[in-house]
């Protein structure tokens, strides 16, 4: 009964912003989305608890005001993003390839010569689906492995959003035949990795601490052959961004499918250490990201394999 009436009032909220945000001027529709995003840190303090205990652990050396000011500049980039995943049917191709710049296409070029496809593997980072957008707005082939919301009615509108641009979309519970389809058909899947992925995922080190991180990225790339690519994108200024996509990672599997897996997963979950690093603003850090730890026990099947626990 709760969901008979909280789903349409939701849905009802959603597709009123949206459209309010489509209607309006680029840049004012994002500097409202920036303000937004300061009232619901500095007013409704969504979150604020998990952000800012994630800042203080991955960065000690920096000071309370500065570990402030990088969870609302968070906010802030986040709703600004919202708002262009919103303006995505009102963006015309043309008007993304002005303002994103895109370093690396030779990588993708890289992949396609291989007729394997390739992962793109990112993670709630930047304006993630704008990022996406614009690789079909240069065209290269693009799909995105998508979870489902609660709310169908919201579910089927951000999936409207991103076909809007021609973005195919796979759904999780058809992931296994879907991805391995696109792969061998010589298209770019990209999967967010970045999320805690409870007792399904491997530990690898991600901003000095083992978290628990999605293999399929690792488990699809050795299992067909296709290159793995890291991409991120950067806001520049207000209404411009960089896109940068890191060279392949090519599969080279040595027997151990195991090892193998930790070795990728490693790999592409220290590129985007890295740009966290660079642009600590631009991560979602309002998710548990370390949720589940390693629990070492005597029963694992190796040392480098340990078992999870979820903390409450």
């Amino acid at each position: 009964m709760k969901r008979l009436i909280s789903h349409p009032l939701e849905y009802l909220l959603t597709v009123t912003l949206v459209r309010l945000l489509q209607l309006l001027p680029h840049e004012t529709a994002l500097r409202l989305g920036s303000l937004l995003g300061s009232f619901v840190f500095d007013v409704v303090r969504l979150r604020r608890k998990i952000v800012m205990g994630n800042l203080r652990t991955v960065f000690p050396e920096k000071d309370e005001e500065e570990l402030l000011q990088i969870a609302r500049n968070t906010y802030r980039n986040f709703a600004m993003s919202l708002a262009e995943y919103a303006r995505l049917p009102v963006t015309s191709a043309q008007e993304m390839r002005d303002r994103i710049t895109i370093q690396g296409l030779e990588n993708l070029d890289k992949a396609l010569a291989r007729s394997e496809g390739a992962v793109l593997v990112t993670g709630h980072f930047g304006s993630w689906e704008l990022m996406g957008a614009s690789l079909i707005a240069h065209g290269y082939p693009v799909q995105f492995l998508v979870g489902e919301q609660k709310n169908k009615a919201v579910d089927n509108l951000m999936n409207r959003l991103r076909q809007s641009k021609g973005i195919g979309i796979i759904k999780m519970g058809a992931a296994m035949r879907n991805v391995l389809k696109a792969l061998r058909g010589n298209q770019f899947v990209a999967m967010l990795c970045d999320q805690d992925a409870g007792s399904h995922g491997v530990f690898v080190d991600f901003l000095g601490r083992p978290a628990s991180t999605p293999v399929g990225p690792a488990s699809f790339a050795l299992r067909t052959g296709a290159c793995l690519i890291a991409g991120f994108i950067l806001r520049e200024n207000l209404s411009h961004h960089s896109v940068i996509l890191e060279e392949p990672i090519l599969p080279a599997p040595t027997g151990n499918r195991e090892e193998d897996e930790r070795r990728y997963t490693q790999a592409h979950t220290s590129l985007l250490e890295k740009y966290v690093r660079q642009r600590p603003d631009h991560w979602l850090w309002l998710h548990r990201r370390w949720k589940t730890r390693p629990r070492i026990s005597s029963r694992s099947r190796s040392p480098s394999a340990p078992r999870s626990e979820t903390v409450a």
